[in-house]
């Protein structure tokens, strides 16, 4: 067997049997929860444990959603504890013995999460040092460390961080305790391997679709796609036919199936016959961003305001109106979401891939009635998202299945279930106006921005709109989005701007962030249209960009962009090939937030006019976050947030008819294949010594107005509504061809 090559391997197993097995530890884990510690931040002994084999155990509020934060966030202790890295083990999300550090998101694991892990990290240190200290009558300045040993040379006197913290620290966090310099990094800002890849390439690593319990049953929730629609009779008859089938478990509208395998829940979920009443139409989709412009405004903010814009684009040389729209567009994570519930002795516990564990506390003890100190969630990975997809829906309907059929139950999510029932983006439209002074500068520069209302701020329990609560009558739909202000202000050095945020009251379907949220959309707009503009001008367009930059930074991670790029000085559209394949480039810039990370971004594109196919070939990424942490780990963000808007850009849009929702797999919510992703090329703009920012969100936003204005380039036409499809496309070159003839 030991010399079995490639051909005797398939051979055989063309001739027999071939098996294949895997070691699940799901059962094992859950049966050894670790025991509730101290949570409570200013403590130093909520935040580490070491053990009396000097390995440190790490306790993190964040979680790592597959972004590589696990590895960045044990680099940026290991440094500042003075030990190995390979000395770090790390809990994450266990609301029982971590932190609360807020949820995981917003881009700031590292800003925030990290920052605080290192006072911690370094209150550890100097408290260790200053036991040795005593116990040896020699000064905490003669002192050194080792990978966790403290010596003292001049006595030769040693012992570990374990030997040194006996029962544990029992002191409190000093927030003004001394960091380390950035000189002083020895983990920080290199590549460390991440520590999950491992069990993920060998099947090992758990995820919350692993976890077992002893007893555990399964269950499947049905729902309609009918957004509205209340549950008015359930015949389950054949349902408790079919083998394995336990029980049905219904309160108000929501409805479940519990059987001893996931099969045989499906199996009884597709037999039950359950009758709805549909709930009112949904706005017609065709117009859907007429009628989103009309819903009840709530409020307006000035977002931004300088100067006197109604003067300036009255008395402007030139003028520039758009407007720009962000369709409707849903998680649609690759695996469906699950959660796994257990009710004992009036106390419940979840495990669950919410990037919010700590948050779902408040809302499962909403959900189900419980006081929040009855109730711990322990996060396990899942299929990942970035805001809000099933996982916690999932989480909410474990629980309440749990408590009913009083045994521990595992609830698998459909991939109908997850790309139809999941939270959605709300719409976005935008529009915009600017002037231009006779020498082609920016004078005027308006905007209007349609947006969801803001019902985080908060995060009252009850606008958290699980479908678990609003199924069983304890909480209304609503919205769980924020901040959508964000990157609405103009990023350019402009004299007169006025950008004015509308607020939706409600969206018609419930809402939540997807990667980037309000960011990506505005940042679409803006960049979009600034390239409008320069195209007004006659202008290069990443020369006009650089000339209405006044923030060092900015200009840098713009000439970064386009050395790597190799980019050609010249007028968009200015050589537009008159062939079935027309190419071009596009640059856009963003300071996500308007105050941290800078990213700059090209984009280079096929266009093929006969079907309306737009294949992006290649993407440039300059990126300053400031002090990097894990220059690999921002490498695969990158990468991975192009990938993923590419798809945004050109494809991902939510159907729906009346009050149903029609994208419910992979045909009727297509995303990008492989064969159409793009090549990535970075460049990393470290800034040592400088605070470390976001890596995850902020790339995404600068890639559909890089796509848009290589478009652009390459056929002298504007895309403005996002995904731009084959017949979007096809429609705007003709429209294109009909206005010129």
């Amino acid at each position: 067997m030991s010399n079995f090559n490639r051909r005797q391997f398939l051979g055989a197993a063309g001739a027999g049997v071939l098996a294949v097995g895997f070691s699940l530890t799901g059962e094992a884990n859950a049966a050894n929860l670790p025991a509730a510690k101290s949570v409570a931040k200013d403590a130093l002994d909520s935040w580490l444990t070491i053990d009396n084999k000097n390995r440190i155990t790490l306790y993190v509020g964040k979680v790592d959603l597959g972004t590589g934060t696990k590895t960045a966030l044990s680099q940026i202790a290991a440094d500042e504890l003075d030990v190995s890295f390979n000395r770090i083990d790390m809990v994450m999300g266990d609301t029982a013995t971590t932190p609360d550090q807020w949820l995981t998101g917003a881009a700031i694991t590292i800003s925030q999460g990290g920052s605080e892990l290192r006072i911690a990290a370094a209150n550890a240190r100097q408290a260790l040092l200053q036991r040795a200290s005593q116990q040896w009558g020699v000064p905490v300045s003669e002192l050194v460390v080792s990978d966790g040993v403290v010596a003292h040379e001049a006595s030769r006197k040693s012992a570990t961080y374990g030997s040194l913290i006996g029962k544990g620290f029992e002191i409190k966090i000093d927030p003004k305790v001394a960091v380390k310099k950035h000189t002083d990094y020895t983990l920080v800002g290199k590549s460390v391997p991440r520590v999950d890849i491992p069990g993920k390439v060998s099947g090992e690593h758990l995820y919350v679709h692993d976890m077992r319990l002893p007893g555990m049953l399964h269950a499947r929730v049905i729902r309609p796609t009918q957004i509205g629609a209340t549950l008015q009779s359930v015949d389950d008859a054949a349902a408790k036919r079919v083998g394995g089938f336990v029980q049905t478990v219904r309160q108000g509208n929501f409805l479940a199936v519990v059987a001893k395998t996931e099969w045989a829940a499906v199996k009884a979920s597709q037999a039950l016959q359950a009758v709805w009443a549909s709930g009112p139409d949904l706005p017609a989709q065709a117009t859907i961003f007429d009628a989103w412009r009309t819903m009840p405004v709530a409020k307006e903010e000035a977002t931004q305001k300088v100067g006197d814009v109604s003067q300036a684009l009255g008395q402007g040389a030139r003028g520039v109106k758009a407007t720009y729209n962000f369709a409707v567009q849903t998680h649609a994570s690759i695996g469906p979401s699950c959660a796994v519930a257990d009710f004992k002795n009036g106390q419940l516990v979840c495990w669950s891939a919410s990037q919010a564990t700590h948050s779902m506390v408040h809302e499962l003890a909403v959900v189900t009635g419980l006081p929040k100190e009855a109730i711990r969630l322990v996060y396990l990975d899942g299929s990942g998202c970035y805001g809000r997809n099933g996982h916690e829906d999932a989480t909410a309907d474990a629980a309440l299945i749990a408590m009913k059929i009083g045994k521990p139950v595992r609830v698998q999510w459909s991939r109908q279930d997850e790309t139809a029932l999941a939270p959605k983006s709300p719409p976005r439209s935008m529009d915009l106006e600017a002037s231009l002074d006779a020498n082609g500068k920016i004078t005027g520069w308006k905007g209007d921005f349609y947006i969801a209302l803001n019902h985080i701020a908060a995060f009252k329990p009850l606008d958290f709109p699980l479908l678990a609560a609003t199924d069983t009558g304890i909480a209304r739909p609503g919205n769980w989005v924020g901040f959508l202000f964000q990157n609405a202000g103009a990023p350019y050095a402009v004299p007169n701007i006025q950008v004015t945020t509308k607020h939706i009251a409600q969206t018609f379907l419930r809402s939540s962030h997807l990667r980037s949220p309000g960011r990506i959309e505005n940042s679409f707009a803006n960049e979009s249209f600034m390239d409008e503009v320069a195209a007004a001008a006659g202008a290069d367009a990443a020369a006009f960009r650089l000339a209405h930059l006044n923030d060092a930074r900015a200009s840098a991670v713009i000439q970064a962009v386009l050395k790597a790029s190799k980019w050609q000085t010249r007028p968009s559209a200015s050589q537009v090939n008159p062939g079935n394949i027309a190419r071009g480039r596009g640059i856009a810039y963003v300071r996500y937030n308007n105050a941290i990370t800078y990213v700059a971004t090209v984009a280079e594109v096929e266009v093929n006019r006969s079907t309306g196919q737009i294949l992006v070939t290649k993407v440039y990424v300059a990126h300053d976050c400031g002090q990097i942490i894990n220059p690999d780990g921002v490498e695969n963000q990158i990468q991975g947030g192009v990938i993923q808007t590419v798809s945004r850009t050109l494809m991902e849009e939510v159907q729906w008819r009346g009050s149903t929702i029609q994208s419910v797999d992979w045909a009727s919510y297509p995303i990008i294949r492989f064969p159409d992703t793009p090549t990535v090329q970075t460049v990393l703009i470290d800034q040592p010594g400088m605070p470390a920012w976001g890596a995850g969100e902020q790339t995404p936003t600068t890639v559909p107005a890089a796509i848009a204005n290589a478009f652009f380039d390459a056929t002298g036409v504007r895309l403005r509504s996002i995904p731009f499809t084959p017949a979007s496309v096809k429609t705007a070159l003709a429209q294109s061809e009909k206005k010129a003839a």
